[in-house]
């Protein structure tokens, strides 16, 4: 059973990779017997070497995907490789907060740009690739509570998540007869700089602990099972899911 998890040989690509959730993922998949190629917009020599003591080879791309050309321009890379990854990590995000009636749209577009739009075209891409040499990759997105909720001051990144969600889905009708698997990881309330705000504010912070049956913020550690499991062959009849994991806020 154990060699079901194993991702032994395999090369995967995480993005947003220089930290937190994306770095935690990368060891996680690295400890499975996978190589990595990071991706992200700062640097990486510290993701690079958890990776390398994890046993995992690793190399690292920069790119800012809220940038359209730079985000084709990683597809060009990921070409010029010797060898094609078999999983694509889409975690690279970003969140701006502000009331409605005063979010911009520069807020708007940079966070769609980034959370949903090069999902779309880094996915197709590498589909592209993979149908062409029948490969069986995987493809996970990190999605969010708020795939599942509203939230409040955060309309972009709320629109982008629910967003993720449905595209998921299609990509997973549309691959799965191919024998490639697409899946979200819904990650809950974690100890990243994106939360910060939130746990800085003694009152949210006690409202959001309250409300999670576990009692603790999440770490990235916390998605390591998850990402190896979708990530391997033994998630490979599981098709079109977003996975909480978030300490059971969801079922409260």
């Amino acid at each position: 059973m154990n060699n079901t998890f194993s991702l032994s040989g395999k090369w995967a690509v995480v993005t947003g990779a220089s930290k937190g959730l994306g770095a935690g993922m990368a060891c996680a998949l690295a400890e499975a017997g996978a190589n990595l190629i990071l991706v992200a917009r700062g640097p990486m020599e510290a993701t690079m070497e958890d990776v390398r003591s994890a046993g995992g080879n690793a190399m690292a791309l920069q790119a800012d995907l809220s940038k359209r050309d730079e985000t084709k321009g990683l597809l060009e890379s990921l070409d010029r490789l010797e060898t094609y990854p078999e999983i694509l990590v889409n975690n690279a995000g970003a969140i701006r907060r502000n009331p409605l009636p005063d979010f911009t749209e520069a807020d708007w577009d940079e966070v769609i740009e980034l959370n949903l739009s090069s999902i779309f075209l880094l996915s197709q891409g590498v589909a592209r690739r993979w149908l062409k040499t029948a490969t069986a990759g995987r493809i996970i997105n990190i999605a969010s509570m708020l795939s599942f909720q509203g939230g409040i001051r955060v309309p972009s990144y709320t629109a982008s998540k629910t967003g993720l969600v449905g595209l998921t889905r299609l990509m997973a009708n549309e691959l799965a007869p191919a024998g490639i698997c697409v899946n979200a990881i819904a990650p809950g309330y974690m100890e990243t700089e994106n939360t910060a705000p939130l746990r800085e504010d003694a009152e949210r912070n006690a409202e959001i602990l309250a409300r999670i049956p576990a009692g603790r913020w999440g770490s990235p550690d916390d998605l390591g099972g998850a990402v190896v499991f979708l990530a391997s062959g033994a998630s490979a009849y599981v098709n079109g899911i977003t996975l909480p994991v978030d300490g059971g806020w969801l079922a409260r």
